[in-house]
């Protein structure tokens, strides 16, 4: 049985979601072109999305899948990068979590989307094994 949160289909101008991570984009996280990583991105949207995982399932979470993955704008160094996310729906182990990237432009105020993806997490163990996840 699946738990419905909110619809990852609905797109809109303002992010969605629980603010789960803020970071600037540096010089350190770029390429030899100077454009930002987008694995460096993904990472920041999987520590995000699984503070999230974790704080639901009240136990050890594992990232298990990531679903489609859209760059739509790049991020530059000195962007502030947030990442938003929510649960779309729990399973008996599993929770799919929505993550959207917003940046911040280096002094501008105007916020941007510039990815977003669905990551599943499964509750695990001590020894890595899944466990349901509690129901509220």
């Amino acid at each position: 049985m699946l738990i419905s949160r909110m619809d990852s289909s609905e797109t809109s101008d303002k992010p969605k979601g629980e603010l789960v991570t803020r970071t600037v984009a540096m010089p350190k996280d770029t390429n030899p072109n100077g454009d930002i990583f987008g694995g460096w991105l993904m990472a920041q949207m999987d520590l995000g999305s699984g503070i999230l995982a974790s704080k639901t399932a009240r136990t050890r979470v594992v990232t298990v899948a990531l679903d489609g993955m859209s760059f739509l704008a790049p991020v530059r160094v000195g962007d502030t990068v947030a990442c938003y996310a929510w649960v779309e729906s729990i399973g008996r182990t599993s929770m799919k979590i929505p993550v959207e990237v917003w940046v911040q432009r280096y002094m501008r105020t105007e916020q941007t989307r510039v990815t977003h993806a669905v990551f599943t997490y499964v509750a695990v163990d001590q020894a890595g094994k899944p466990i349901p996840v509690p129901r509220d």
